[in-house]
């Protein structure tokens, strides 16, 4: 299991694992590690661990997120990463070699309109939005022929049926988006977003950032990863879509 080891003029404060998906920094108390320093922002920085990969994302912080020294707003974290927050140092190690994404996979993004006159509540601090970013590391369809994959090399087991998300509001109702990676961001960075997951034994939602869970099938969801079922209907950021399993 991979750790923060955090650090102040060279001495160990503490030592973090990074036992759930999700984990949240800065200084305001609700945060997984709390940063008690006028010099770090409310909510700083967001790392989101999916099977192997771990995540960093910078919040918008007023100061900025370095790592190795370098300033970052999305990065995939590697054994012996030093993270810079004011004068905090966190230290990521990991004996778990890393899967295959990239910090590409959070960033490539396809946008969604939400539906004209029902514009999503922002979270407190944000700015309002009008789009929804399809983040994917899973191929993007749409109605068009799917793209040839070159076949991996041990890759981990993948669920046999494979699945897709329909969008079922909005100017891009109709829009289909296969899940054929490990994982798949859908929202607004700095106010919902949300990572489908695809994993051994199924796919899972789970919330990465926002004042507000996603919805599936009219229940809010909470910090922990949901299981998707076939035909389950997500709510996210003012957009309606279907998750299914496809044929064969």
């Amino acid at each position: 299991m991979a750790k923060l080891i955090m650090s102040l003029d060279n001495a160990v404060i503490r030592e973090v694992s990074l036992d759930k998906e999700r984990f949240t920094i800065g200084r305001k108390a609700h945060n997984d590690i709390q940063i008690d320093n006028l010099a770090v922002s409310g909510e700083y920085a967001l790392i989101v661990t999916i099977l192997n990969d771990s995540f960093l994302e910078d919040l918008g912080s007023t100061n900025g997120t370095l790592v190795n020294g370098n300033p970052v707003k999305k990065h995939i974290l590697q054994n012996n990463d030093v993270i810079e927050i004011g004068k905090y140092k966190l230290k990521f190690a990991s004996e778990t070699p890393t899967g295959s994404a990239s910090v590409a996979d959070f960033e490539k993004t396809m946008v969604l309109r939400a539906p004209v006159g029902r514009p999503p509540s922002p979270a407190p601090g944000a700015g309002g939005f009008g789009d929804t970013q399809v983040s994917p590391t899973a191929t993007q369809t749409t109605q068009s022929k799917p793209p040839m994959q070159a076949p991996a090399a041990a890759a981990p087991k993948q669920p046999e049926k494979l699945a897709a998300v329909q969008i079922l509001t909005g100017p891009s109702a109709g829009k289909e988006l296969e899940l054929t990676k490990n994982l798949t961001t859908l929202g607004k960075p700095g106010v919902q977003v949300a990572v489908i997951t695809r994993r051994p034994h199924g796919y899972f939602i789970t919330h990465v950032e926002g004042a507000n869970y996603p919805v599936v099938n009219g229940k809010a969801l909470d910090a922990q990863a949901h299981q998707l079922h076939d035909h389950d209907v997500i709510e996210l950021a003012g957009v309606k879509m279907e998750f299914f399993f496809k044929n064969g």
